[in-house]
């Protein structure tokens, strides 16, 4: 825990926890379903694993998180106290989208931004079976371009290497206008309309695609005029 305030004020109390570096996102990706040490990493790609064991220390030793060990699995899950802070978090990403509008390069990850969208995924808009969308983001290094997405009934995994099933739909864009349509910033159709996306296959596929994925949580959110 960071050092104290040395306040009897309850904000400064929980603050001292809440604070450091990385913690309240550590709670969001938790809160968002990830229980397992490489899914929160793969939600923070920027965060060392150094650091992440030692946040999740720090949260468990403070009653927000618990290590739970069952048949040799271990997974970190929201006690009553972290589940509690749900609306601190829901009401900084709302705060955060309204009035933190600006989106520097830095801020931009297609590790980040598949990762998400594979979180949102609507499996009653996408076709029966195996279905695979091959994502290139042509103006970054060729290490991060392609990304896939195989999408079965029951779960969505996320490949930064070819996976080796046939593509259903290949889309091409620049990584800002799809986080932008990932924020609600942007919608499908503009950035199809504007050539930033390109959407290729089958044209009933092609028409369906934007629907297979909801936005983030905070898409909705209204902006200042």
């Amino acid at each position: 825990m960071g050092s104290s305030y040395r306040q009897f004020c309850p904000v400064a109390k929980a603050m001292e926890l809440l604070d450091e570096r990385w913690t309240l996102l550590v709670l969001r990706e938790l809160m968002m379903g990830s229980t397992h040490f490489n899914d929160l990493r793969r939600g923070l790609p920027r965060m060392s694993p150094t650091l992440l064991s030692k946040r999740l220390h720090q949260l468990t030793s403070a009653g927000i998180t618990y290590r739970d060990n069952t048949d040799g699995v271990v997974t970190y899950r929201l006690t009553d106290a972290g589940r509690e802070l749900r609306p601190v978090v829901e009401a900084l990403g709302i705060w955060g989208t309204r009035w933190i509008g600006e989106l520097g390069d830095q801020d931009l990850d297609p590790k980040l931004l598949l990762w998400d969208m594979h979180r949102r995924v609507d499996h009653s808009a996408v076709p029966n079976g195996k279905t695979v969308v091959h994502f290139v983001f042509s103006e970054i290094d060729r290490q991060s371009r392609n990304w896939w997405l195989v999408i079965n009934s029951d779960e969505v995994d996320v490949c930064d290497l070819d996976p080796g099933f046939e593509v259903t739909v290949s889309v091409s864009a620049g990584l800002r206008p799809l986080t932008e349509i990932w924020r609600g910033d942007l919608t499908w159709s503009d950035a199809i309309r504007s050539g930033e996306v390109t959407i290729s296959g089958p044209e009933a596929l092609r028409r369906s695609l934007p629907s297979w994925f909801e936005l983030s949580t905070f898409a909705s959110v209204p902006r200042p005029a």
